[in-house]
């Protein structure tokens, strides 16, 4: 893990915003109202995509991809100035929570800045024109990172940020070199330290391909050296087979297990069950309790968990990248309380907690554990809301469910799962 990694982001929350489509207006300012209703939702940090002017040339919809960046240094002015971008990160840091950015290194809008002025620090095809290694981002241009003075504009283009901000969120880090990651951390750390890192590692299959394809690309022990959390797309499309039913949950259940056997004692892997890239999970898991169940599995699972913004409304729209597409909070489906609670649940766990899963594949019943010196949890999530017998490795008697403070009665080492989620802790 990298040096420095804070083990409290194990059990904190982070909120992803696409200022674009939070509201109406769609500014920083705009923003700042929303902060107090964010924050009770058990916020610790605020993710902000990109807030960078978006480039013209190649552009996606009628707005552009906030990922096809224009110029490093400064502000979308679709969003405000930089001023405005400075008041909302104090109105967050005002309310105790941090504040990180997106920043895309591995290409630029094809009309960049930087490629206007160094247009060799770019990738060139056979032919010599500027372009980019995956055929469907035809709205950018990739970066050649072969070049080191690349390096240097780079890491004190962060280090500008890092005046600001908390950290970073950074777009397909896997396809930029690990030592560029590793540098950039250390001069950061001069400016901010603490500064969080959030790795947008790859799909299994697309890491896979690219490497077959002679790309660089780093696979996910690499990242964590320079990295504190980093995506769980390792085991996402096992996740999303068993959601579509081409696997048994017990499958999904040793692809965690398999996580918590490979990777460091520390490991954080951003769990999620959408963001702005997957569809949204109200929409490939339309009833409401398995929905809860599978949220409720979401905060046990070691690591940092995230909420994108229309999540807590179970919305079933995914906002589009490229147009104006403001996310619905009138769904009549609220789970505010429920992701406000969790959070609670989730910050009594410790971050050295060793991890254990299992799967009753006749009924979904997904059963976990995590224990550490002096405190045992355990969690039973019903992800298709069926009811059923779990057997469950605690002493018979009656037991708090920490979700809604109802009472689990466990006889002969099994209890009658109600279809409703449970997390029980006990002192050992």
């Amino acid at each position: 893990m990298a040096a420095g990694t804070n083990p409290e982001l194990q059990n904190q929350v982070i909120y992803s915003v696409y200022l674009r489509n939070h509201t109406p207006e769609g500014s920083f300012l705009s923003l700042v109202p929303d902060l107090d209703r964010i924050k009770a939702l058990g916020t610790d940090i605020i993710w902000l995509m990109p807030i960078h002017p978006i480039g013209v040339k190649g552009r996606k919809g009628s707005l552009g991809s906030p990922y096809a960046n224009r110029d490093y240094r400064t502000v979308n002015p679709e969003y405000g100035s930089l001023e405005d971008f400075k008041t909302l990160v104090r109105e967050i840091h005002r309310r105790g929570m941090k504040c990180i950015i997106d920043v895309v290194y591995n290409h630029t809008s094809p009309d960049s800045v930087l490629f206007e002025q160094h247009p060799d620090w770019f990738y060139k095809r056979p032919d010599g024109s500027p372009g980019n290694q995956v055929g469907d981002w035809t709205d950018v241009i990739d970066l050649d990172y072969s070049n080191r003075a690349l390096w240097d504009y780079q890491i004190d283009s962060l280090c500008l940020w890092a005046e600001t901000v908390d950290g970073f969120r950074c777009d397909v880090a896997s396809f930029v070199p690990v030592d560029f990651w590793l540098k950039a951390r250390a001069a950061v750390e001069k400016v901010r330290p603490g500064c969080i890192w959030l790795a947008e590692s790859v799909h299994l299959s697309f890491g896979s391909w690219a490497r077959r394809s002679g790309l660089y690309c780093a696979r996910d022990t690499e990242l964590f050296s320079a990295f504190d959390m980093e995506y769980e797309y390792d085991i996402w499309e096992s996740f999303e087979r068993y959601l579509k039913g081409s696997i048994p949950l017990s499958a999904f259940m040793d692809m965690l297990n398999f996580q918590e056997a490979m990777y460091p004692a520390n490991y954080n892997k951003l769990r999620f069950l959408e963001n702005h890239d997957q569809p949204r999970i109200a929409s490939v898991l339309p009833d409401q309790e398995a929905l809860v169940n599978l949220t409720a599995m979401l905060y046990f699972l070691k690591g940092t968990t995230l909420i994108y913004a229309g999540q807590e409304f179970c919305d079933d729209h995914l906002p589009s990248l490229f147009d104006k597409d403001v996310f619905n909070r009138n769904t009549g489906r609220d789970i505010s309380a429920l992701l406000s609670r969790l959070r609670e649940i989730k910050g009594g766990f410790g971050s050295g907690d060793s991890f254990m899963a299992s799967a009753d594949d006749d009924l979904d019943i997904a059963v976990m554990e995590r224990e550490s010196a002096g405190r045992y949890s355990l969690g039973v999530f019903s992800l298709k809301g069926k009811k059923g017998p779990a057997d469950l490795k605690l002493k018979d008697g009656d037991y708090v469910n920490l979700i809604d403070g109802s009472t689990v009665s466990i006889r002969d080492g099994s209890f009658f799962c109600q279809g409703r989620p449970v997390i029980i802790t006990v002192e050992t």
